[in-house]
């Protein structure tokens, strides 16, 4: 999702706010996207099928090489380093799913989510960016996820990713990872 030629990635067992991100230590991601926040960037994001209106966070990487995670249960994370919402390739957000203390999240539906769904990424300029949701997929903790960062096929994607699953607490992580695979609407 993040770069072209982005392969062998596993999602992260690392915890961070009760969203495991995404493992990419090692790797070059910025080889694609832009690394910039303006008023191209995405601001708002929008799924009306599950009722989400959500700020969108630019975030980096964590020293650990894992995508941040937003610091808010309701907002959206989008890695800044990676690709933009409606550029060529992929684009990657992520959101918590099961905030502590019962406190809902902004992806704790986000397997709801069905094929045909819309998905709306609004830049800082107003420009709404829609997306067609075209299959959801369930990553165990320990799979291969390089799908998730890989686009050649020269569209515009956007993937969200959130956890999902058995909570354990020895690890602290959920057992499992979330992925939405959505296309550019034209």
């Amino acid at each position: 999702m993040i770069l072209v030629f982005l392969v062998g990635f596993a999602i992260a067992m690392f915890f961070h706010s009760y969203l495991v991100p995404i493992d990419i230590s090692g790797k070059s991601i910025n080889s694609e996207g832009s690394g910039v926040v303006d008023k191209e960037s995405p601001k708002h994001l929008r799924i009306p099928r599950i009722n989400i209106d959500a700020l969108v966070e630019p975030k980096g990487l964590t020293v650990d090489g894992a995508m941040d995670v937003p610091q808010n249960p309701d907002n959206v994370g989008w890695l800044v380093s990676g690709i933009r919402p409606g550029d060529i390739g992929s684009a990657v957000m992520a959101g918590h799913f099961g905030w502590k203390n019962g406190i809902p999240a902004v992806f704790d539906n986000l397997n709801l989510l069905k094929k045909g769904d819309l998905i709306h990424v609004e830049d800082g300029r107003g420009v709404v960016i829609t997306f067609v949701v075209r299959e959801s997929h369930t990553y165990e903790s320990t799979d291969d996820a390089s799908k998730v960062f890989v686009s050649g096929d020269g569209i515009s994607h956007l993937n969200l990713i959130t956890c999902q699953g058995f909570w354990n607490k020895d690890l602290k992580s959920y057992s499992q990872r979330l992925v939405v695979f959505a296309d550019k609407k034209e």
